[in-house]
């Protein structure tokens, strides 16, 4: 690319990142652009299977394939980020890895003194840094701060006003370690770049939702993207208050939709449903799944006559986010990604 980089200018203020989502069952990749101020914009993308031969450990075929991924973006699309920037080069590459190699969990940290103080960003980071640990084996590669109360009431803008009480509710992912680094060296292999960020996807897709349904401050978010397991994550008053996961059963969607079914029982004996149901999927698969929980009579969990608003996420619910000028269907985790990444910008 380097001739071709001599020949044009890269465009200033425009960033350009590889997107890489990665599960048992696939992986996928694109090349995005993002300028402050403008929608991101995905320039090319591109899903391919993970095949498992015989006898063969899933995280040998995943990384298998995600090697034949990294070399179709450098051929193919490549020189679509070529022609919008006036260079072939990506500034860094967000990861998204899946079960059984990421884990996900919800905590609370509390700030309270005897007299009142004010809320700060650096308590927030001083905080994090003292709890911040992950244990052996495990890369802690992303920390989210998903919510905040002060004073018992929750606020979108905390930062620099007084309390007398404070909380902030943390979004953490854990990453198996041996996976992560040899997921970065097949991609430092093929983009060289040392500017690789991993995160769990289902954290990913969650923190992405909430930028694609913002008014929907009471939901139950289905995430059956992963190959290998279904979150479920209870959001009240735009909150996390719960995850739960169940394991994905890809070639029977009747026993999938069962034990979906099975922790919503176990759900609603501990929390009131709410009223939306966002399910995530694999457009493929999707209506598939979709019947299979209306099968299951969901409502049954919901103590009131209405049922509940299951709602099956597009990729046109993510559009009007994310500019896409490639041809290819659109593909809803790279979507979600791009409009992740750039919220984080």
């Amino acid at each position: 690319m380097g001739f071709f980089e001599n020949l044009f200018h890269k465009k200033e203020n425009t960033e350009a990142v590889v997107l890489i989502d990665i599960s048992t069952s696939s992986v996928a990749g694109a090349y995005a652009t993002f300028v402050a101020g403008a929608q991101p914009t995905i320039l090319y993308m591109k899903r391919l299977p993970v095949e498992v031969h015989d006898k063969e450990q899933k995280t040998r075929a995943m990384l298998r394939a995600l090697k034949l991924l990294g070399d179709t973006l450098i051929r193919e699309g490549a020189p679509s980020l070529l022609r919008a920037t006036g260079s072939g080069r990506a500034d860094s590459v967000l990861v998204s890895i899946d079960a059984p190699w990421q884990e996900t969990s919800v905590r609370t940290e509390h700030f309270e003194q005897n007299e009142p103080f004010v809320f700060t960003r650096e308590m927030v980071a001083a905080a994090l840094e003292k709890t911040s640990t992950a244990p052996p084996g495990k890369l802690l590669a992303d920390e989210s701060v998903i919510g905040t109360t002060l004073n018992g009431y929750q606020t979108n803008d905390p930062y620099e006003k007084e309390a007398n009480r404070a909380a902030i509710i943390v979004l953490t992912s854990l990453i198996d370690r041996r996976v992560a680094e040899s997921i970065k060296e097949v991609i430092r292999g093929v983009f060289h770049t040392k500017d690789i960020f991993p995160i769990a996807g289902s954290s990913l897709r969650y923190q992405a939702m909430r930028i694609t349904f913002p008014h929907e401050r009471d939901s139950l978010i289905i995430d059956a993207t992963s190959g290998e397991v279904t979150s479920l994550s209870l959001v009240r008053k735009s909150l996390l208050v719960n995850t739960t996961e169940v394991r994905n059963h890809t070639k029977n969607a009747a026993l999938w939709a069962k034990s979906v079914a099975d922790a919503l029982k176990d759900l609603s004996s501990r929390y009131p449903l709410p009223r939306t149901v966002f399910l995530l999927a694999h457009e493929p698969e999707l209506s598939l799944l979709r019947e299979a929980l209306d099968a299951e009579k969901l409502e049954r969990f919901w103590l009131s006559d209405n049922p509940p608003k299951v709602v099956s996420v597009l990729g046109s619910h993510v559009s009007t986010l994310v500019r896409q000028t490639t041809t290819s269907l659109a593909d809803l985790s790279l979507l979600l990604m791009a409009l992740f990444r750039y919220n984080r910008s």
